[in-house]
């Protein structure tokens, strides 16, 4: 498919190499192609990729891993689902949700983030009530009163 998609700025010196060493001029060039200058596709991809991968010593590396990889990133950086969904194409949630994946640093991530927001409620509730024994049941009791 067509689309614009936002890169880092960190990448572009490379990208910019790439398309003027790899790709055909004009506004219809494909960014990548194959061997013989046309679409990438299975039959003309498999072999090229292989080699590559066996050159950068990996093992078990699939072409989509890079999707996954970066719209994970992607996700980690703050996007939401729509965001992801237009960044890959996607028209249904069921096709982005394919691609997002959790890691261990993000789940340590939301933890830190979701004590820094209970820690901060008991300190309100403490100064509110003068109770130095303010627990996070009794808070959410509060707030559940308080609706």
């Amino acid at each position: 498919g067509r689309r614009d998609v936002v890169i880092p700025a960190f990448l572009l010196r490379d990208v910019t190499e790439h398309l003027g060493h790899f790709t055909a001029a004009g506004p219809g060039a494909l960014v990548f192609t194959g061997p013989k200058g046309a679409q990438l596709r299975r039959s003309n991809f498999s072999r090229p990729w292989s080699k590559t991968v066996t050159a950068a010593g990996l093992s078990g590396f699939h072409f989509h891993d890079l999707r996954h990889t970066g719209n994970t990133l992607t996700a980690e950086a703050g996007a939401n689902l729509r965001e992801l969904m237009e960044r890959m194409g996607h028209s249904s949630t069921k096709a982005a949700l394919v691609y997002l994946h959790s890691t261990s640093e993000r789940q340590r991530t939301l933890a830190d983030a979701v004590g820094r927001l209970a820690r901060a409620e008991l300190r309100k509730a403490k100064k509110a009530d003068g109770d130095a024994k303010a627990s996070g049941t009794n808070v959410a009791r509060r707030r559940e009163s308080a609706s």
